[in-house]
């Protein structure tokens, strides 16, 4: 099987490589990941806004050593902003210049018009045409455009190509390397993922969250990211109506670190919420009494990992 200029010999090797950039990646999702670089397939990653799945591509393109390309989705994109469009002023400023000639006929004038000097590329286009090794394109939060414009991806997903009717079809010398999220606001439709590999990424469990701490936030190695990992675990069994992801995690451990915090105190948890929650309901549920008894729980947490044989958690 081709190995199109990876380097990569095994999921290990690709575990590693994004391990290197600081992405703690676990076997399911290196799997899927290896298995869609070398089998030259898009890659479909849902799971809960703030799990990690952005930056798997961003991750990917670091590690291999390509340019990343991101198309932002949002509802209401268009192919104008995300494939191509015409250059509107140019165009106008040709047809400037023609009328101050000799009358040409409209044929004529029509082929001046959509010249390929006139195109502006989009991420999608710029993904296809890119020179030299192909890059890693990130189609971020596909859930958030409309069903309309998934259903455009349908032809570059599968042929790795765009058309453009007044140009013809461009296709790919060697397809990107794609990556798509989702945070199923809504269902994605079948025939997308017919032609992608899958891969749900889930809330990390204690040691994969603390290792995630350990290598962005160095500073709080030790009993500060073992407390603030194990108290993340127990606010997410909460019934909250957003649940904390990683990013926030590290958000708030960044915080703690520049409030040159070494432990855990309930006064300075309630004091940050904000950063964990994003939402004023949840921040009051949780705060006070339930802080402390979270709190309490995720001590006892570490206690429990020490005598399984496990690292403790807590000095």
């Amino acid at each position: 099987m081709d190995d199109p200029g990876l380097g990569l010999g095994s999921i290990d090797q690709l575990q590693a490589k994004l391990a290197e950039q600081g992405y703690i990646c676990d076997r399911a999702l290196g799997t899927s990941a290896y298995l869609s670089l070398r089998l030259q397939r898009p890659l479909l990653l849902e799971g809960e806004a703030g799990v990690g799945k952005t930056a798997v591509g961003t991750a990917l393109a670091s590690a291999l050593g390509r340019e990343l390309i991101r198309l932002q989705c949002y509802e209401g994109l268009d192919i104008g902003h995300a494939v191509y469009e015409w250059d509107y002023r140019r165009q106008v400023l040709e047809i400037q210049l023609m009328g101050s000639r000799e009358r040409a006929d409209r044929q004529k004038a029509a082929g001046l018009l959509f010249r390929r000097e006139f195109l502006l590329e989009r991420p999608l286009l710029r993904a296809i045409e890119h020179p030299g090794p192909p890059p890693v394109l990130l189609i971020d939060e596909l859930d958030r455009a409309d069903v309309e414009f998934e259903g455009y991806l349908l032809e570059l997903l599968s042929e790795f190509q765009v058309t453009i009717p007044e140009l013809g079809t461009i296709r790919a010398s060697d397809p990107p390397i794609v990556v798509i999220t989702s945070n199923r606001t809504r269902e994605l439709h079948d025939a997308l993922k017919r032609r992608c590999l899958y891969c749900w990424i889930d809330y990390p469990d204690f040691e994969k969250e603390l290792s995630i701490v350990e290598a962005k936030v160095p500073e709080a190695r030790g009993a500060l990211g073992e407390e603030a990992t194990a108290f993340v675990q127990e606010l997410r069994q909460a019934e909250l109506y957003k649940t904390a992801g990683v990013s926030e995690t590290l958000d708030w451990v960044a915080a703690l670190v520049a409030l040159d915090e070494g432990r855990l105190a309930p006064e300075r948890i309630d004091e940050t919420l904000g950063i964990l929650l994003k939402n004023q309901d949840d921040i009051r549920a949780v705060r006070g009494d339930p802080v402390r008894a979270m709190l309490d729980r995720a001590r006892h947490r570490g206690v429990r990992s020490s005598h399984a044989g496990k690292r403790p958690v807590w000095p």
